[in-house]
């Protein structure tokens, strides 16, 4: 029988599949051995400068690299773009991007493959409609004036996420026929990691009908819905099924994994359920390879039977961490040898 690849195992997980072994999910293409079993595929054409230090989103929020991100940009939060959830008409432009219709998809897609360096033999490729409407309200006002406008005008909130929407509907619209995404990839962490930042009610108020929207594309085409979510998700997980989510990650240990697993088992996939919080080593930066090892065992021995699962581990600290790209290699080593063994799978 013929290698599989990565990116045919990977998917095998959409719906609660069984793999032929448990795929390492790498969200943003970092993959180990030459093994990419999935990548992000987004088009650049929003002029987004985000991910360097003092860039903007699309929508004018600042971003800020420190240390205690690790020298990952985020959200500048000295500043607020949006201090009065009343004011958005006032605040809120559309970006200054050529309309849909004015750009050459196929010829954008062939520059995305070269810049993200993407083999589609390999590795599925991962598209986003590139809106989180929860993170985008927090990054515009902050999570106390973004949490109590949700309370307080949750109809305004809903106005202004469905008229962001508006604009890159039309965008999306597009590209995804001409990218013809393996996955459809929803993004927006809108827990923390005991509980949701809201109720469900105020999910299916405001947020659920962003989703449904942003989801669409996908579901008139027949394209798996994977949804990034961090932190404890499961009260809204039901409503995440309505609008045809088949992969969630990274399912942090907080959600009740296996009781997940049983629940949605045929219709849906389920990666993560290894936290970096809860395994740093207690004399940090010293560190026992055997412990590592066998967190990354247990953690495979506990979700995998059965299949609809893959691993995922995203150790961070402080930039320039001496050890930490030890750390990384020691666990995606037994995350891709000890994934192969559990299910008796031979290269």
């Amino acid at each position: 029988m013929a290698k599989i690849t990565p990116k045919d195992n990977f998917l095998k997980i959409v719906r609660g599949g069984h793999p032929e072994y448990v795929p390492y999910f790498t969200m943003m293409g970092e993959g180990y051995l030459g093994e990419v079993a999935d990548v992000i595929l987004n088009p650049g054409v929003f002029g987004e400068t985000h991910m360097m230090d003092g860039g903007h989103d699309m929508w004018g929020v600042p971003y800020k690299a420190t240390e205690g991100t690790a020298n990952a940009t985020m959200p500048d939060t000295r500043v607020t773009i949006l201090p009065d959830i009343e004011d958005w008409r006032k605040v809120v432009r559309y970006p200054q991007v050529p309309k849909p219709e004015e750009i050459d998809w196929e010829k954008q897609y062939q520059k995305d493959l070269r810049d993200f360096h993407v083999d589609r033999t390999q590795s599925a490729v991962k598209t986003t409609p590139s809106f989180s409407p929860f993170q985008q309200l927090i990054n515009m006002m902050g999570f106390t004036e973004g949490l109590m406008a949700l309370y307080t005008d949750p109809e305004e909130v809903s106005s202004m996420l469905h008229y962001m929407v508006d604009f890159l509907e039309p965008y999306f619209n597009k590209y995804i026929d001409v990218y013809k995404p393996d996955l459809w990839y929803l993004v927006d962490d809108s827990c923390a990691k005991e509980a949701p930042f809201f109720s469900p009610e105020t999910y299916r108020q405001i947020f659920k009908p962003i989703y449904e929207r942003l989801a669409k594309p996908a579901n008139d085409r027949e394209i798996p819905i994977i949804f990034h979510i961090c932190g404890r998700f499961e009260p809204f997980l039901d409503d995440m099924m309505d609008f045809g989510v088949t992969i969630v990650e990274p399912t942090q240990e907080t959600n009740d994994i296996l009781a997940m697993k049983e629940k949605y088992k045929g219709r849906l996939g389920i990666i993560g359920g290894w936290d970096w919080g809860n395994r740093i080593p207690p004399n940090y930066p010293e560190y026992d390879e055997e412990a590592l090892r066998q967190g990354v065992r247990d953690t495979i021995d506990k979700y995998a039977p059965g299949g609809g699962y893959g691993f995922f581990s995203w150790p961070i600290s402080y930039d320039n961490d001496p050890v930490l790209p030890e750390i990384k290699r020691i666990i995606r080593d037994e995350a891709h040898w000890y994934g192969r063994k559990v299910y008796g799978y031979k290269d």
